[in-house]
């Protein structure tokens, strides 16, 4: 009985975290938007924008590792990083930074 009603409530939480992406009026929203012909970089939330610049700001392709240690991230904990791995993994996806086979990224022009 108990492993009975363990079992809903982790079916029941499966399917509230499966809920849609963020929506504006009706309408599913990307939060960190596709870069187009005219990039507006104020559309990126400010972690995102802040990503970017330091990139940016970078004489060259940056390994993830050199953007946390400027963000003040614990870089000696791998854990620490992946987040911020996987948020320029997006912004690479969505155009706005270049990932090389390397695993480094560039700012693009």
């Amino acid at each position: 009985m108990i492993a009975e009603r363990v079992l809903n409530r982790l079916a029941q939480q499966d399917r509230v975290a499966a809920v849609a992406p963020p929506r504006v009026a009706g309408r599913a929203v990307l939060l960190i938007p596709h870069r187009g012909e005219n990039p507006d970089e104020a559309a990126l939330p400010e972690d995102y924008r802040k990503i970017l610049v330091l990139v940016r700001e970078a004489d060259g392709p940056v390994q993830v590792g050199a953007v946390g240690e400027r963000l003040g991230l614990d870089t000696s904990v791998r854990g620490k990083l992946e987040p911020l791995r996987a948020k320029m993994t997006k912004l690479a996806d969505r155009g706005w930074l270049h990932k090389r086979p390397d695993g480094r990224f560039a700012a693009r022009r």
